[in-house]
């Protein structure tokens, strides 16, 4: 991955930081703050105050924004995120600011939907910014624990593009190993990271979402792949649950199901539109997030696309695909449907391109 923008998209990337109290949000935020080798960073924080910065590296207060010897800015939202992020773009328009990606740290119990609601909603949002990727710090020590107890920070995780796992050198390996293993279990595709004293090499932040475009088929189909390896006799129908562990699954786990599928010839359009159209309609509250590679009949190219809730994105077509593989691959993650309900979906959409096809 690099940490350059696309050449042909002038969209200012964002990146989501998402983690529940005490995660090491702070932490993290001020390795990015204070890393003057990367990308310059527009930092969005609830309160200053909160964010714990490392004052002996700031250079100049302005109002609402405080610079740092890096270069890279720290703002506290203003009224609401839309009116801060119009700002800081007005501000760069008139080179005022100078930032390439933007960081928006949300509050301990936020839910990551409805701010990429926002992007896809919001005009002038989707002209300007575009999501690179949602970020999760899930604590080591006492991470198992949260999630026994807040559904919030399950949810944090299963919609997480890039877990990082913070304060490992307070638990054992085989604590942390079964956090992993857990935090797989909830979002399968999602790279896992162990922070090393809180940090972690900020390139390991930027340039998550499969949805970049002029972002390589590669990088497309390792943001729909499990990220650990699963049983080889597990998906034999092309059709799998990610949650292959017969141990009954903790109660705020259990409300997360997730399932894919691998279709190996091209879909029918109609049957496509007709199946993402159903799923919509009849769950769409409860899908965190649906994502996939989608080769339609009659188009050279394939396609990626991504949804939360009842909201897509716009698809990106993958024009560097080559070779004769037209594989569709589809992931869905939603809270409230068990993986079984999710893989009978998935089967009604094999059971759709069959009939269109026959």
């Amino acid at each position: 991955m690099t940490d350059t923008m696309d050449a042909t998209d002038t969209r200012f990337p964002v990146t989501l930081l998402t983690g529940f109290l005490g995660a090491g949000k702070t932490t993290l935020l001020n390795a990015i703050l204070t890393n003057a080798t990367g990308p310059r960073i527009a930092v969005i924080v609830n309160e200053f105050g909160e964010a714990g910065l490392d004052h002996d590296l700031i250079e100049a207060v302005d109002e609402d924004i405080v610079l740092m010897q890096s270069g890279c800015l720290c703002c506290s939202i203003r009224g609401d995120l839309s009116r801060t992020l119009l700002d800081l773009a007005a501000r760069k328009k008139e080179d005022l600011l100078t930032f390439d990606r933007v960081v928006i740290e949300t509050t301990g119990l936020a839910d990551p939907a409805p701010i990429l609601q926002t992007f896809l909603l919001d005009t002038y949002l989707a002209k300007n910014f575009r999501i690179d990727g949602v970020v999760t710090v899930v604590d080591a020590a006492t991470g198992p624990d949260t999630l026994n107890r807040q559904f919030e920070a399950v949810s944090q995780v299963a919609m997480a593009d890039f877990l990082v796992l913070s304060k490992t050198d307070l638990v054992s390996e085989s604590t942390s190993g079964a956090l992993k293993t857990r935090l797989r279990s909830i979002n399968p595709t999602a790279d896992i990271l162990r922070a090393d004293r809180g940090g972690v090499p900020t390139t390991a932040l930027w340039d998550l979402s499969g949805m970049r475009p002029q972002g390589s088929s590669d990088h497309a189909v390792a943001w729909l792949t499990p990220t650990a390896p699963v049983d080889p006799l597990d998906n034999l129908s092309g059709l799998g649950s990610f949650a292959a562990s017969t141990a009954p699954a903790p109660k705020h786990d259990a409300r997360i199901g997730s399932a894919s599928i691998i279709l190996d010839d091209p879909i029918p359009a109609d049957a496509f539109d007709l199946w993402l159209d159903r799923l919509i309609m009849l769950r769409g509250p409860n899908i965190l997030r649906v994502k996939g590679i989608v080769h339609l009949i009659g188009i050279e190219m394939p396609f990626v696309f991504h949804g939360v809730q009842h909201l897509f994105d716009p698809p990106v077509p993958l024009n560097d695909w080559h070779g004769k593989n037209r594989q569709s691959r589809i992931v869905v993650i939603a809270r409230d449907m068990t993986s079984a309900e999710l893989v009978y979906n998935l089967d009604m959409l094999r059971s759709l391109q069959i009939a269109k096809t026959a």
